[in-house]
């Protein structure tokens, strides 16, 4: 290893014992803050667009067991990854006058007059990984940040040249947005990694089958080892179906690349073998309970930010080791695996 590559390790290894510290801390202080406020006698609307993944599971759980822990009632609705199954949901809590609505995840352009319609109702609105000028308050990770860093450690790994294969099917869902837009800024400083056209569509539901059945379809047409680098996406489902195409390919030098922190890509990242070569992982449950809490101090006078960031960390094959474990041990305990 040459010594900007050592220094650039050192860098990445600090990184990550900092941002664990900041997650450690981030625990610390939301159970502090917790016993201060307060929700007795308050109905919280809760809407997420589905909950089939690690992270919108995490984080609907989060809420709710946030709003009971406050001494509030909890009218939590899922709908099952259908938009205008979500609308219909926001037309009920509208007509139901909560005190407040947590809105989770979904597609901004078909949700965004809705959430307008919850402000005009007089109903706080606050939100999860929504990003609308409707809401009070978005909690959510730093996904700037997040999309910075992950492609960073995509260009490190393929010494600043190679191609990369992205999946780019939910650019109208605003982390994915962000995060996206984040890769192609780092990317456009290294003119000689080239995303291969056309980019693919992650779906859902079926996502790990049909990134699967898209990856080997890739490696078959670029049968020459080296001659695909990378898989990028902006959530961690794809990379699962990724990393198992490049594995039965036996093409392990293509790497995989994600974000979300799912129990089964840690596990992969921290397999010194797998094509898994890092995912930022987020603390989906914390992000939960802090917007709730958020929620908590608006209804009792205190002011909020238009945004709250819960610490994310970067999981890469170096770190995995020591960084993987705490989120493993908290999925485990939340009785995912």
């Amino acid at each position: 290893m040459s010594n900007k590559q050592s220094r650039s390790h050192g860098i990445l290894k600090t990184a990550a014992i900092a941002l664990a510290a900041a997650c450690s801390l981030q625990f610390v202080l939301s159970a502090a803050q917790a016993q201060e406020l307060s929700l007795k006698g308050k109905r919280i609307g809760v809407s997420i667009v589905g909950t089939d993944h690690y992270w919108d599971l995490m984080a609907f759980r989060g809420i709710q067991d946030e709003i009971k822990a406050l001494g509030g009632e909890a009218i939590a609705l899922d709908a099952g990854r259908k938009d205008q199954q979500q609308i219909a949901q926001l037309q009920t809590l509208i007509a139901q006058k909560p005190d407040a609505i947590v809105e989770v995840l979904g597609n901004l352009e078909v949700l965004n007059p809705w959430l307008a319609k919850i402000r005009e109702a007089d109903i706080p609105l606050f939100t999860v990984d929504t990003a609308t000028p409707h809401a009070i308050n978005n909690t959510t990770s730093n996904n700037y940040n997040i999309g910075a860093e992950i492609a960073l450690q995509m260009v490190a790994d393929m010494g600043g040249k190679g191609n990369v294969l992205v999946f780019n099917g939910f650019y109208s869902v605003p982390v994915c947005k962000i995060r996206y837009d984040q890769m192609k800024y780092v990317l456009s400083s290294f003119p000689d990694v080239k995303i291969v056209e056309p980019e693919l569509r992650d779906v859902i539901p079926n996502t790990v089958q049909a990134a699967y059945s898209n990856i080997t379809d890739m490696l078959t047409k670029s049968p020459e080892k080296g001659s695909l680098n990378a898989v990028w996406a902006c959530w961690d489902v794809p990379q699962i179906g990724a990393t198992q195409a490049a594995e039965a390919a036996g093409r392990q030098e293509l790497k995989t690349y994600g974000i979300d922190g799912s129990p089964e890509v840690i596990k992969m990242v921290m397999d010194a073998k797998s094509p898994a070569a890092a995912v930022a992982a987020q603390q989906p449950y914390e992000i939960g309970k802090t917007s709730v809490q958020n929620v908590a101090k608006f209804l009792a006078g205190q002011k909020v930010p238009p945004f709250t960031f819960v610490p994310a960390v970067l999981i890469n094959k170096e770190n995995a080791a020591v960084t993987g474990k705490p989120f493993l041990d908290a999925a485990e305990k939340a009785g995912v695996k």
